[in-house]
């Protein structure tokens, strides 16, 4: 007895032991070594972590940074909460059931992988993309809250986004068109996303491109 009241004294004064022993085991399930646990109960990876195709919900842990890439594609999660804020390589969080992306990385050295998800915005996407951004099928309206800085390409079919990006596929022109406030979200949930034609055309004329009568998908005023 005295020994178990010792070692119940030992789990009141000591939380993050316990706590610490639990992600030890989280980490070897999932096949993460070299890790550093911060103050904070997050976690740094020196390497990559794949969480692909676990038939995830949530994310099992809170990480913080991964040189490496980060990988949770191919589950049911709804959200990215506990996602790394950088990761030095890829990032993939494609075939899940996100509707939104906040909680993925503030930076992605290489591919941010989002695609077939039922994203209907881009907030919340990383700062900084340094080569690929793939957002293919999924139901995004508008370009508010891409990156500035994406290093070789952006991809985004089986959008309605993609109507307007086939009309000019110039990613240095994005802030542009944004500033020109020409696609809107719609009031309501139930109509259609808003172009406004001059100020489309505006852009379009501005940066040598054809104007343009209608887009389809949205309501064109």
């Amino acid at each position: 007895m005295k020994h178990l009241k010792q070692f119940e004294s030992f789990k009141e004064k000591s939380p993050f032991r316990i706590k610490r022993i639990d992600i030890d085991a989280i980490c070897r399930k999932y096949g993460i070594y070299n890790y550093t646990i911060n103050e904070d109960d997050s976690i740094d990876v020196n390497g990559s972590v794949d969480l692909s195709d676990r038939e995830l919900t949530k994310i099992p842990l809170k990480f913080r940074n991964v040189s490496g890439y980060f990988y949770c594609s191919d589950n049911n999660l709804a959200s990215l909460e506990g996602c790394p804020k950088s990761v030095g390589s890829d990032f993939s969080c494609r075939y899940n059931k996100l509707t939104s992306l906040e909680g993925c990385p503030e930076s992605v050295g290489r591919s941010f992988l989002c695609y077939n998800n039922k994203l209907t915005s881009l907030e919340g996407c990383p700062k900084s993309v340094g080569e690929f951004f793939d957002c293919d099928n999924n139901k995004i309206a508008t370009f508010e809250h891409l990156p500035r800085s994406i290093g070789s390409h952006f991809t985004c079919t089986g959008n309605l986004i993609w109507e307007i990006w086939k009309l000019f596929r110039d990613y240095s022109k994005i802030e542009f068109l944004n500033d020109c406030d020409a696609v809107r979200e719609p009031d309501d949930d139930s109509e259609d996303p808003i172009v406004i034609l001059d100020r489309l055309n505006f852009f379009l004329e501005e940066i040598g491109e054809k104007p343009v009568k209608r887009v389809k998908g949205y309501k064109c005023i």
